[in-house]
């Protein structure tokens, strides 16, 4: 029999009472389902707010089916996740403490060890590419509002380094839940950036014609806005580690769907300003900011959107330090040792960032590749296996892994094919995108110099 295995009375698992909280593992202290969902929204909504204009540009009016499909997609298996996680914790108590690398657990309890670290790498790439792009979107907005308002010319690449080391401390803190106060601030600044950017390109909708010539769909920028829109929607890595910090990790279910919620909010009335006002200026950038021609809108979204997205750092470098400390074995109390690890990940982080200093090409990357793989592929298949192990149990096979053959006993067809249907979706799109994403980086016509080399 397995250690872990809790003896207890057989809990039937249904969709119907899936993330309902009832009779479930609770913490003595953690986030409520609010807070939650406004860290999912602090997590995402940052990059994509400036991205979202642009991806819709460049695949035209299908743009707005993907970042329809992208939010239906994404917070369906997004409510998987936590399905995963409440499997895991009912089922083996282990998991009901602390633990660093949720994400990989249920890898190891669906497929084994190996798919565990294959898991954990796909991860930390993600996570490490996200921060890289956090912190370089931050820096050239800081750059932007220097140049605005101060007339100053700090070199970019400097800044890099600067947005860094004040960030570095933040860093240290353990868990989401020691710094929940900062997703609150976060939520703010977007909502009234949102509002901001939606006024101003309105106002250069009044005051240029907008065109009704958009630009023709092409292979390589439908995908690379696949990616930017995946990028945008493409938390998941993260969300384990926030359900766990929650006071009851069976409700992440509602988090989600609020989550999203105010994501689309968000994300659609500003994708579709951009596309109709700047559809037909090929000059438009990955930054949506840069394209307003009213300067104190401009400037005053710019500031919101930096320190949402510093913010949101902490919450995304979280994950990727506790992941380097579990190899390392670090104790979970803070030390001198938490200290230096968090640093050197800060130090890879701002070289890469110092490499390709273009946030839009680490984005579409990042966003094609791993993150697809972690918001579209993975997260059904665990769901499949994990529940059609659990169905197993008072039979023979309880404590074994589930086989295809228990999936398909035990998972409705319908369940089945949806879930198919989400990880080819995810499959297709992503070897696409990244091919559309290399290609972009190593081509001379958009190959940006890294910032030592200049």
């Amino acid at each position: 029999m397995d250690d872990n295995v809790g003896t207890k009375k057989k809990h039937v698992y249904t969709l119907e009472n899936y993330g309902n909280g009832s009779g479930r593992h609770e913490n003595a202290n953690g986030l409520n389902t609010v807070v939650t969902g406004l860290f999912i929204v602090g997590e995402m909504a940052g990059g994509g707010v400036v991205a979202m204009p642009k991806a819709m540009i460049d695949s035209n009016w299908a743009g707005l089916a993907l970042i329809v499909l992208g939010a239906i997609l994404s917070a369906y298996t997004g409510v998987q996740l936590g399905w995963c996680w409440t499997i895991l914790q009912d089922r083996w108590p282990i998991y009901r403490s602390h633990c660093r690398k949720p994400y990989p657990a249920m890898a190891e309890r669906a497929f084994g060890i190996v798919t565990k670290h294959i898991v954990s790498l796909c991860i930390d790439l993600t996570l490490f590419g996200v921060s890289v792009v956090f912190l370089l979107l931050a820096s050239e907005n800081i750059h932007t509002f220097l140049e605005h308002f101060f007339s100053v010319e700090m070199d970019y690449c400097i800044l890099v380094l600067i947005v860094a080391a004040v960030m570095l401390p933040i860093t240290f803190l353990r868990s989401p839940k020691d710094f929940w106060p900062a997703v609150v601030c976060a939520m703010i600044m977007t909502s009234v950036a949102v509002t901001l950017l939606i006024v101003g390109i309105g106002k250069d909708g009044a005051k240029y014609e907008a065109t009704s010539v958009k630009p023709p769909l092409k292979f390589r920028e439908f995908f690379l806005a696949f990616g930017t829109i995946m990028f945008s929607y493409g938390g998941h890595a993260a969300f384990p580690t926030i359900q766990h910090d929650m006071k009851r990790p069976a409700e992440f279910t509602k988090a989600v769907i609020l989550a999203y919620i105010i994501i689309i909010v968000l994300y659609t009335p500003v994708s579709m300003a951009g596309f109709l006002v700047y559809g037909g200026n090929n000059n438009v950038t990955s930054n949506i900011i840069d394209s307003i021609d009213t300067e104190w809108i401009q400037q005053t979204t710019n500031i919101l959107i930096t320190l949402h997205v510093i913010l949101s750092l902490v919450i995304v470098f979280n994950p990727i330090n506790q992941e380097l400390e579990e190899v390392l074995r670090l104790p979970h109390r803070f030390t001198w040792k938490r200290a230096v690890s968090r640093t050197c990940v800060m130090v890879v982080v701002v070289f890469v960032g110092e490499s390709i200093p273009r946030f839009g090409l680490v984005l579409n990357l990042v966003g094609g590749s791993t993150i697809t793989l972690l918001t579209f592929v993975l997260p059904g298949l665990f769901y499949l296996f994990l529940r059609a192990g659990q169905m197993n149990e008072g039979t023979e096979n309880a404590h074994k892994k589930a086989s295809i053959g228990d999936v398909f006993r035990n998972i409705p067809p319908w369940e089945i094919l949806v879930n198919l249907a989400v990880i080819a979706i995810g499959l297709i799109g992503g070897v696409a995108t990244t091919y559309s994403a290399i290609y972009d980086i190593v081509h001379t016509d958009t190959f940006v110099k890294p910032c030592y080399l200049k």
